[in-house]
């Protein structure tokens, strides 16, 4: 179970195991100063034994290694890994570049998530023995799934793959496997959803139907349910960042 506002982390299994990042006793600043500074929108669980960060504008490398230092002590997950991504406003969190949609299905940012510019991967175990990949595309096949497929924002064609990062088009929030909310502005990464078989569903049909007990999202598969958007993301805030889940089964 993750509670993401103030950093914290909890695992269901470990009753009683929490790891509060605001306890400075616990996660102290560096011998230079530097504080620990961590943020949700870097912190995704993307498999039972995988806990990536973002290293990012607002995630510092000192608060992923301090992090990874503890879950290794608690024995929270087999694996920490450690996405480098350039230090940029419109990068400002790793969910701004991409979001895992089903088991095999990634919405992604082409040119640093899937090409690796400017970008690599570091994987941690609990053996001290680090492991580099070029991109996330890469890291994703050679430990999560080989056959990990991808839904590019903007639908990887310039000027709107670079609009639709901006607007949060990768930044969407996953209900279950296939099924995710994401912004209506982002036209072009809704194409590239339809092109992959995906059904887009306006949430205001959603829940006028829902309402009438005619929908839920047991009966939706391959959907994406299209929020209106336009302050928020002005905002700079995505489904995803802005959202807290609870629970993932």
């Amino acid at each position: 179970l993750i509670a993401w506002h103030h950093p914290i982390i909890k695992d269901t299994k470990k009753s009683g195991r929490i790891i509060n990042m605001n306890d400075v006793n616990a996660f102290p600043p560096s011998r230079s100063g530097e504080q620990v500074s961590i943020e949700g929108g870097d912190i995704m669980v993307i498999h039972n034994d995988y806990l990536m960060i973002g290293n990012s504008e607002r995630t510092s490398d000192y608060a992923i290694q301090r992090l990874k230092d503890k879950i290794f002590e608690e024995g929270l997950f087999k694996y920490v890994v450690q996405v480098n991504i350039p230090s940029e406003r419109s990068y400002m969190h790793l969910d701004t570049l991409f979001t895992m949609i089903d088991h095999d299905l990634i919405v992604a940012h082409k040119p640093i998530i899937y090409d690796g510019k400017n970008s690599n991967v570091i994987v941690y175990g609990s053996d001290d023995n680090p492991v580099s990949y070029p991109s996330v595309k890469a890291f994703f096949e050679a430990h999560i799934n080989p056959h990990i497929t991808f839904v590019f924002g903007g639908n990887a064609e310039s000027p709107y793959q670079e609009r639709e990062q901006w607007t949060d088009g990768c930044n969407l929030v996953t209900l279950k496997p296939g099924v995710a909310l994401s912004y209506d502005r982002n036209i072009h990464t809704a194409q590239a959803f339809r092109d992959k078989g995906y059904k887009i569903l306006p949430a205001k049909t959603f829940l006028e139907k829902w309402q009438k007990g005619l929908l839920s999202i047991e009966q939706l598969s391959k959907t994406i349910i299209s929020l209106p958007s336009s302050e928020l993301s002005r905002a700079r805030g995505g489904s995803h960042c802005m959202t807290c889940p609870i629970e993932r089964s």
